[in-house]
């Protein structure tokens, strides 16, 4: 009987601790932080970082929304730092610190005025607060002042195509409305350069858009300047030399506009063709066909299968042409590949716009200098 009993009381003991193994175990009670933060004005304060860091070190984060308020949920009991971090370019100074205790199943409360704050505390807390309002308002003003200048380029855009359709009665006042537009967004540009901060990461693109308004506006000097504090800015985007450039090669600064242009297509070797056709073009638009050569020339190397790279070189090719004196009659000579230019952009669009304009230019070749070969073995499509 005694060892029957003691066999029974083993028994019981496993099974309790079987039933305590198989029990479902309570879930760990947590509890939140929220609140609402107000800036120095006792406005809400919106998209500001919330951090909150617990005695063992756990760390969760939101941001407050458009009314100021947060919510950090699921955490544990503790003691927590909550911090404020002030936006950039402030967010490397201390953010403001606050603590709260977390209980099981409550939520503590932060709710934080920083008029109140600042007028508490002293001059230190006082200007980093002060900076950060500083900050946030030139953000504000910076955003609003560049997309109106982007609107107005925008305006620039679509009043460039209405002024190249409309009839001679109307271009004045087309031609007028271009230049207020531009001189519009020059300035629009340049109040958001007055709210760059230091370092500031929108730096680049402000003055990329401010070199574009001054661009458009006819402003040379002070668009390569524009675009000059770009490239110090963010010195790795092709872009900004390709503009660059043509406002260079524009101004004749022939040397300084190459540089530019091969600095593009060493930062973009895909579309080095496209660089040195751009730097053609600025050139060949400011009559400068003589210096054009060159770069359409490196353009068809580098895309030998681009009809207007080749028309142009061949245009700018004739402008090398010179005459020899043979007997009595002066007799052009024209500069080499001068006519082959012209034969290639008929056979890549022999239809199209720059195969049109080649064949128009090879007539002119052959009445300038009667019985030289113009003729162009187009080849037939497959079917």
């Amino acid at each position: 009987m005694k060892r029957f009993k003691k066999s029974g009381a083993l028994a019981a003991i496993f099974a309790a601790a079987l039933l305590c193994l198989l029990a479902p175990r309570a879930g760990a009670q947590t509890g939140s932080i929220s609140g609402t933060i107000l800036d120095v004005n006792g406005k809400p304060w919106a998209e500001v970082v919330i951090r909150a860091v617990s005695d063992q070190g756990a760390k969760q984060e939101t941001k407050t929304d458009s009314g100021g308020k947060f919510s950090l949920p699921n955490l544990r009991s503790g003691i927590y730092s909550v911090f404020i971090v002030f936006p950039p370019p402030n967010d490397k100074q201390a953010p403001f610190e606050a603590k709260t205790r977390v209980q099981s199943g409550e939520d503590a409360k932060v709710d934080l005025n920083f008029k109140d704050i600042v007028s508490k505390q002293g001059a230190e807390a006082q200007e980093q607060v002060k900076k950060a309002e500083e900050a946030k308002s030139k953000m504000e003003g910076l955003k609003a002042h560049f997309t109106a200048g982007n609107a107005l380029i925008d305006q620039e855009k679509q009043a460039k195509i209405d002024l190249q359709k409309a009839p001679a009665d109307q271009r004045d006042a087309l031609k007028q409305k271009l230049n207020e537009f531009s001189e519009q967004a020059v300035k629009e540009f340049q109040e958001a350069s007055k709210n760059l901060v230091e370092k500031d990461p929108n730096a680049h693109l402000v003055w990329f858009k401010l070199g574009e308004a001054y661009d458009t506006a006819g402003r040379n000097d002070d668009a390569v300047q524009a675009y000059q504090q770009a490239i110090a800015a963010k010195p790795d985007v092709p872009g900004y030399y390709n503009n660059l450039g043509n406002v260079l090669a524009r101004a004749g600064k022939i040397e300084e506009a190459k540089a530019a242009y091969t600095k593009s297509a060493e930062l973009d070797p895909p579309n080095a063709a496209t660089a040195w056709r751009n730097f053609g073009i600025s050139l060949y638009n400011a009559n400068r066909l003589g210096d054009a050569v060159e770069p359409f020339k490196k353009s068809a190397e580098l895309d030998p299968k681009n009809a207007q790279t080749w028309y142009l070189l061949g245009a700018s090719l004739v402008y090398k042409m010179t005459t020899k004196k043979v007997g009595d009659k002066e007799e052009v000579q024209f500069a080499p590949g001068t006519i082959e230019a012209y034969q290639k952009a008929v056979e890549l669009d022999p239809n199209g716009t720059w195969g049109q304009q080649a064949k128009q230019g090879l007539e002119q070749l052959q009445l300038m200098a009667p019985g030289i070969d113009t003729k162009v073995n187009l080849k037939k499509k497959k079917s």
